[in-house]
């Protein structure tokens, strides 16, 4: 295991034993499962606070749109100038047109632990014990891609779990592109290149990381990526009230 990670990893299995626990009555078979959700629920209450403040600065540079319109009116024909003003105005109002990523890297330490949590046959000295652990037969710490396959019927877990995570990542994207319109057009001149693609694409990948953790990983991810969407839309809807 990772140096530095020993003592997270330590702390995260204690966390998550203890989860386990209390969960029990849910039966052998989910109580480990829901101890990870809690876990992921858990951190991202603890981040809600930064996913504010990203989701603010998100708003304001979508309010910033009748400027950047300006802005590309009178330098269409002057790109590098067009760039200076655009970036200047976007330090100006204490952001970037990537503000709603820093929730996203804080989480990933996270999500490290997590993985090696499950990828660990020792924590802290000891045995672990939650390798021993599954859902519905499937072991938490087994890959899609490894023994018993993804063609079984333990590969059709991962299937739903791919499911859901895409299902997920599209009602968290389309969220996004709601609460902030203005930063999901693509293509328009002085735009960073490729940022509309990367903020369609961004969520899926979540799918495809899946297909490599383990299953325990995976269940971190569809936890994170449903609280995102939810986040998202409550914070979207206190932030433009319906009209009466």
């Amino acid at each position: 295991m990772l140096g530095f990670l020993s003592a997270p990893v330590g702390v995260a299995y204690h966390i998550v034993v203890a989860l386990s626990v209390l969960l029990n009555p849910l039966g052998s078979g989910l109580a480990t499962a829901a101890a990870i959700v809690a876990f992921t629920v858990g951190v991202r209450l603890l981040l809600s606070p930064l996913s504010y403040h990203a989701f603010r600065g998100q708003a304001r540079l979508s309010a910033l749109q009748p400027k950047i319109t300006q802005l590309r009116q009178r330098y269409q024909k002057q790109p590098d100038k067009l760039q200076q003003e655009l970036t200047a105005l976007y330090r100006a109002e204490g952001g970037g047109m990537l503000a709603g990523c820093l929730p996203l890297l804080l989480q990933l330490p996270f999500f490290s632990i997590m993985y090696r949590l499950f990828l660990s046959a020792t924590v802290a000295g000891r045995p672990n014990t939650l390798l021993a652990r599954d859902l519905l037969t499937t072991p938490l710490g087994s890959h899609w891609l490894t023994w018993p396959g993804p063609v079984s019927i333990h590969g059709l877990l991962f299937i739903g779990l791919f499911a859901l995570l895409a299902g997920a990542a599209f009602v968290a994207a389309r969220v996004s592109r709601t609460a902030a319109p203005g930063l999901a057009a693509a293509g328009q001149p002085g735009q960073p290149a490729g940022l509309g693609l990367v903020s369609r694409v961004l969520p899926y990948t979540t799918v495809v990381i899946a297909a490599f953790v383990p299953l325990a990983a995976g269940i971190y991810l569809l936890t994170t990526t449903a609280w995102t969407a939810a986040e998202r839309a409550l914070l979207s809807r206190w932030a433009n009230p319906p009209a009466r």
